[in-house]
């Protein structure tokens, strides 16, 4: 078990880490979109390429970000349910369902995704737009990110089993997930 800790350690600090770093492109985003629409108001000039760029970034946040939400806790559960089960309740439903559902299907994803992005790659994939960008990146960055929520899956299982068994002690105490909303309130 000591050694899946570690395991799990190792993938929270890669998850952990590109997770804060990515949030950057999001303002990069966002100073494209900008720089892009005023310079097509200002002087009626347009690219494909600033506006596929644009939207690039915005789905390498997207990806990359995803296995850092899990990590976070900051993905969807139903709290309204949730919140008045057991601590011990959730922790078991939280593992199963990691089990059956979330790893099968990030697995799918990135066995789906790798013919996808090298076929793409292997062609060197354009855009069919005039002026427009290559593919690949941001296939890469769609199976990059599946890879990454895999592994943050499997992550959350070791933490899950061992707060069940008592082995680690759980960062979240006996609190129920709140929700945003009620946060809020």
């Amino acid at each position: 078990m000591r050694l899946l800790l570690m395991v799990s350690r190792v993938i929270d600090t890669i998850n952990g880490t590109i997770g804060r770093s990515v949030s950057w492109l999001l303002l990069a985003a966002v100073l494209v979109s900008a720089g892009n629409a005023i310079v097509r108001k200002m002087f009626d000039i347009s690219s494909n390429a600033w506006l596929e760029l644009q939207w690039y970034l915005y789905g390498t946040v997207f990806m990359l970000a995803a296995a850092y939400a899990l990590l976070q806790n900051e993905h969807i559960r139903i709290d309204v349910v949730s919140a008045h089960w057991s601590k011990r309740t959730r922790d078991w439903i939280d593992l199963v369902l990691h089990i059956i559902f979330l790893v099968p299907f990030a697995f799918l994803m990135v066995w789906l995704a790798w013919p996808w992005f090298w076929l793409s790659f292997r062609s060197g994939e354009m855009s069919t737009n005039a002026g427009g960008l290559i593919i690949w990146p941001a296939k890469a960055m769609v199976l990059i990110g599946f890879i990454l929520l895999s592994a943050q899956a499997i992550s959350e299982i070791i933490k899950r089993a061992a707060i069940i068994a008592g082995r680690i002690e759980d960062p979240e105490g006996n609190q129920p997930h709140a929700s945003v909303e009620k946060e809020l309130v």
